[in-house]
């Protein structure tokens, strides 16, 4: 039986309250010092995907999202492979992210290689050409507050659990032609380490991509050359994205050739 199967009695149940922080105690699948794993159903992998797109881990929004979609798809009498498909298709990258994510990627001119006039289609009349997941599927907090990767997404069992038992699981089952795009840092830190396991080839890999949070606005608007380099905090190293915008370009620019 799968998880959503395990937790379908709960999401399907309107007197159960799936509100909560960071999550319902019914819904926890791990915990490690600090470190707590819920489940919500980000369960369903798209087969036919041309692109994945890859976050840290859903969050508390994210989670809430899926978890809402699934009980209204279960309560309107669809099937569970359904509920996981939209639950999934609708929480995703859901909220602020989303733009600042489709900005990126048309930048880089992934819309380009893949056909279609911008990565929104991604999100619509295209859904079906990509896959959205995590590092670590199931959502995780930490104290209670979204985790962010911190402790480092290698550096802890339960951490690694989700990475070698889902993610891993999740590349086997893709077409063998995806292209990857880690967002931020610590996605691309996972990213190499399943390169070096030889889970993927290097040019599959679109590593370099800012993470498309809101707390990442100056480092975005940099990237997509909306501020200018004088401007810029001591915060931001324009030389660093400089060049992850240079090889990110160039790799798509190749994917076309």
């Amino acid at each position: 039986m799968s998880l959503f199967e395990n937790y379908q009695h709960l999401m399907a149940d309107a007197a159960f309250n799936l509100a909560g922080k960071p999550l319902h105690e019914d819904l926890l699948l791990s915990c490690e010092g600090s470190l707590q794993t819920f489940y919500a159903p980000f369960d369903h992998i798209n087969a036919q995907a041309r692109i994945v797109i890859c976050g840290i881990t859903p969050g508390l929004q994210q989670a809430m999202n899926a978890l809402n979609e699934a009980r209204r798809q279960l309560i309107k009498g669809a099937s569970v492979a359904e509920a996981k498909q939209a639950a999934k298709e609708t929480a995703s990258f859901s909220g602020p992210m989303r733009p600042n994510l489709i900005a990126m990627l048309d930048h880089i001119g992934v819309q380009g290689y893949l056909g279609i006039d911008s990565c929104e289609q991604l999100f619509n009349s295209h859904r079906h050409w990509a896959h959205y997941t995590s590092a670590l599927r199931y959502p995780v907090f930490l104290n209670g507050e979204n985790y962010s990767g911190n402790p480092g997404l290698l550096s802890r069992d339960s951490l690694r659990h989700q990475i070698e038992n889902h993610l891993s699981e999740e590349i086997r089952q893709l077409p063998p032609h995806c292209v990857y795009v880690p967002l931020g840092p610590k996605v691309g830190e996972v990213f190499d380490y399943l390169l070096g396991r030889g889970l993927l080839r290097p040019e599959q890999v679109l590593n370099g991509l800012p993470h498309p949070s809101g707390a990442n606005a100056e480092r975005i608007s940099y990237f997509l050359g909306r501020k200018e380099k004088a401007a810029l905090s001591v915060k931001t190293n324009a030389a660093s994205l400089d060049a992850a915008r240079e090889q990110l370009t160039q790799k798509v620019r190749q994917l076309r050739s």
